[in-house]
């Protein structure tokens, strides 16, 4: 028998866990409450726990890599979210091309990097 996982949810750091938890929310992901200090976030079937626990170092280093159909919209919608006086820490770098694929970096509130990847049609 081989082993398999039936969940995986990663927990992301906060340096202020209501600025996040508004961040998250306004990119469209469903919040749920986690446990002791935390919030759960959903959106497509992929989900993470976002925690009120901060390192710098950390947060700087983590990222979340998703796929997506289409990065144009998403780059519209971040930066449309980013409108936001409140979540003015976060930022929106300008679309990538890198090998076969479109990419997008968005640095969340707390230096979370947000990987949003659209293949190349093939």
């Amino acid at each position: 028998m081989n082993p398999t996982i039936i969940d995986f949810k990663p927990y992301v750091p906060a340096r202020e866990f209501g600025v996040s938890k508004r961040f998250y929310l306004a990119l469209g992901f469903a919040m749920s409450q986690g446990h002791g200090g935390t919030a759960d976030f959903e959106l497509g079937g992929s989900r993470f726990r976002l925690q009120d626990y901060y390192v710098a170092d950390w947060a700087n280093n983590f990222m979340l890599v998703m796929t997506v159909d289409d990065v144009e919209a998403w780059h519209r919608h971040v930066t449309a979210v980013l409108s936001d006086p409140l979540l003015a820490s976060a930022r929106v770098a300008p679309i990538e091309a890198i090998d076969d694929a479109r990419v997008l970096h968005v640095h969340d509130p707390s230096g979370v990097l947000l990987i949003f990847v659209q293949r190349a049609a093939r």
